[in-house]
């Protein structure tokens, strides 16, 4: 039985994915047990000085599983896990799959708005947090919506931050420990956790990922990267993003008997260091991060030969950006499309350059289906002709918990998820996306995508990076307003210059920028996306400022480094 609000595969759809071999009945809680089972004393984790091998990990998964349930933790509780990239996250989670319990990610980005929004859609019981964590309270935070909240029961509190003797409300998690209990496996069609949908215009919805889904997703796209015992994993962006978590990510390099790194911070000193000192074989970033670290790559005497693949997803990647990887970095690009929903396609290593550069490669599973249809009507369109992504499979949710008038929208009648994505097909399968459906400018009755607009502009020299949004216009109903990076020493081209140099490349006359503006950087995210709606406020406000670099740790740790998935 799948938890109530949810919406299950349809039951002759999971029993054709169970004869498929594709679900096999995987409890993500029984993993860490059966990994200690098959590499006990290789090295699982690492973070800072602080090294675990599988076995520790699986005795402190069934201890601190233990310790949650003397604390009240019941089966089907709902969580909120907020964690940065500790080992303490790994086995928060894992122990909370073992004792029944459903985690809700968090980014430790997260304030009161969206926390007690999570805590309020989930009927949170408990809240984890890192207590004081780059200078905010958490611990307080939790202890202000467990008073104002009635089903939130329990605050975990990493660094004891807030804790008071006697005090059964805000617990500090190395208390949360105890001699393992017998406890009952999970059902695998059930929900195991929860995964943020990645929205920049409003609070994020809840997806539910199953035992039997997420088990399957991992186990297909750790196969695909040709993960083993060697394998060195450097989890960059936060481990709560589904990119790094299981694309292949933490879960799946574990899977295969890998070693998991824990950076900190996506930023170039951390993860360089890293890189050299653990011999990190693969790691995933965002554009943002990938553009940093090759401009500090001129500069630093780290060695990263052993990097042999770097994954770039969660934004649409430039294909002037994609080039430069393999060159300047030494390493092989897998550009990676996916979402927390569901869906990834990624690039094959025999793919031949043309295709890695310029498309997000194939899905990940024969058994994923992809429409590429009309907005309109809902037509399928022809093979190279852009239209709206719609998915669904073995892994791709059926539903939002607890959302079904936007289900009604999301979702065809036979179950295909409406992705709000621009793509389309080239003739051998691969999938090209051009952006977001809604993030187009309609000028003058003409609809402009705005990620065309941007891979044009940052082909020009002198731009690093650009993002296009739409004004309001009295006349043309909305015109084009691009902000731009300029790239290092070089000056930075003007309008004219610029439109120029647009037409010779061949961008049609009314879809070039009716206006550009230079800035210092990019708003982002929690995600690591550039956050369009910061920068559409700015575009209709001359008089707003434009200082928003200052906010950018506090507002995504991705960021820092300036995150699947989307």
């Amino acid at each position: 039985m799948m938890l109530e609000g949810c919406t299950p595969w349809p039951a002759e759809t999971a029993a054709r994915y169970r004869r498929a071999g594709l679900w096999r009945g995987t409890d993500l809680g029984s993993l860490p047990r059966a990994w200690a089972d098959a590499y006990g004393s290789a090295t699982a984790l690492v973070a800072g000085r602080e090294r675990l091998t599988y076995a520790e990990l699986a005795d402190r998964v069934d201890r601190r599983a233990a310790g949650f349930v003397r604390e009240g933790v019941r089966p089907g509780d709902r969580i909120v896990l907020q964690l940065p990239n500790v080992p303490e996250f790994v086995e928060v989670a894992f122990a909370l799959f073992r004792a029944g319990a459903k985690p809700v990610f968090s980014l430790t980005s997260h304030r009161a708005q969206e926390v007690r929004h999570l805590c309020e859609l989930s009927g949170a019981s408990g809240y984890v947090v890192p207590g004081r964590f780059r200078g905010f309270d958490h611990a307080g935070l939790g202890r202000r919506l467990a008073t104002e909240l009635p089903a939130l029961r329990r605050v975990f509190v990493m660094d004891g931050t807030g804790v008071t003797d006697g005090d059964d409300l805000v617990v500090p998690l190395e208390r949360v420990t105890a001699d393992p209990l017998p406890l009952p496996a999970n059902d695998p069609s059930d929900v195991a956790f929860f995964l943020l949908s990645g929205g920049t215009t409003a609070l994020p919805k809840l997806i539910p990922r199953t035992h039997d889904d997420y088990a399957y997703q991992t186990r297909t796209v750790a196969a695909l990267a040709g993960l083993g015992p060697g394998a060195v994993y450097l989890a960059a962006l936060p481990v709560e993003f589904n990119f790094t978590w299981g694309c292949p990510g933490v879960v799946g390099t574990l899977s295969c008997g890998g070693t998991v790194v824990l950076a900190p911070d996506p930023t170039s000193d951390d993860c360089f260091r890293l890189i050299e000192a653990e011999r990190v074989t693969l790691t995933s970033v965002v554009p943002t991060v990938a553009r940093l670290w090759l401009e500090e790559a001129q500069w630093t005497d780290a060695d990263l030969s052993s990097l042999r693949v770097l994954q770039i997803g969660g934004a649409r990647l430039e294909p002037e950006l994609a080039a430069r990887i393999t060159p300047e970095l030494g390493c092989r690009l897998q550009q990676v499309f996916g979402m927390a929903e569901g869906l990834l396609t990624m690039s094959r290593p025999d793919d031949d350059p043309h295709s890695v550069l310029h498309t997000q490669g194939q899905p990940v599973s024969d058994a994923d289906e992809v429409r590429i249809v009309d907005p309109s009507t809902g037509a399928p369109v022809p093979a190279g002709q852009a239209g709206e992504l719609l998915t669904r499979g073995p892994y791709t949710l059926r539903g939002y918990y607890r959302a079904p008038e936007h289900n009604a929208r999301a979702f065809t009648e036979d179950g295909f998820y409406r992705t709000g994505d621009l793509a389309s097909l080239t003739p051998e399968g691969r999938l090209v996306v051009e952006g977001r459906l809604k993030d187009v400018v309609i000028r003058g009755g003409d609809k402009i995508a705005a990620g065309e607009v941007e891979a044009h502009l940052v082909a020009v020299p002198g731009v690093a990076a650009a993002a296009v949004v739409p004004v309001p216009d009295e006349f043309l109903g909305e015109r084009i307003y691009a902000f731009l990076v300029g790239r290092g020493e070089e000056p930075p081209p003007e309008l004219s210059v610029l439109k120029a140099a647009l037409q010779g490349r061949g961008l049609a006359d009314f879809k070039l920028p009716d206006r550009v503006e230079y800035v210092a950087d990019l708003p982002l995210t929690p995600l690591g996306k550039i956050d369009k709606k910061v920068l559409s406020a700015a575009a209709a406000d001359p008089a707003r400022s434009r200082d928003w670099g200052t906010s950018r740790a506090d507002r995504a740790p991705v960021a820092a480094a300036p995150t699947p998935t989307r």
